[in-house]
């Protein structure tokens, strides 16, 4: 399931809400490799809809790219219960988003 985060209280409500993995794209609408990135996460959440996807867009949630210290787009992060076990910028391909749940 993929969901468009709008505030900070809706991001932070969800990860503490949220049991297993969360992944999470910041992501910005001009940027090409963001563009690149939406149809692997759409992909990726058909095959696997228990996992909850957020995307942030940078330019309308600076506050949570400055909070998760988002210095390149597209950046992906996992929680896995709440905590944060990944981060690493750039494109993602499907089998990479699949090992980091699977892991």
């Amino acid at each position: 399931m993929i969901r468009n985060i709008i505030n900070a209280k809706d991001f932070n409500e969800i990860l503490t809400n949220s049991k297993g993995k969360v992944i999470v794209d910041f992501y910005a609408d001009w940027c090409g490799p963001c563009k690149m990135q939406a149809p692997v996460l759409d992909d990726f959440a058909k095959k696997k809809p228990d996992v909850i996807i957020l995307k942030v867009n940078v330019d309308q949630n600076v506050d949570l790219a400055e909070t998760h210290a988002i210095m390149s787009i597209p950046t992906m992060m996992v929680f896995t219960n709440g905590k944060q076990t990944y981060k690493k910028p750039g494109f993602h391909a499907l089998n990479a988003l699949e090992n980091l749940v699977n892991s």
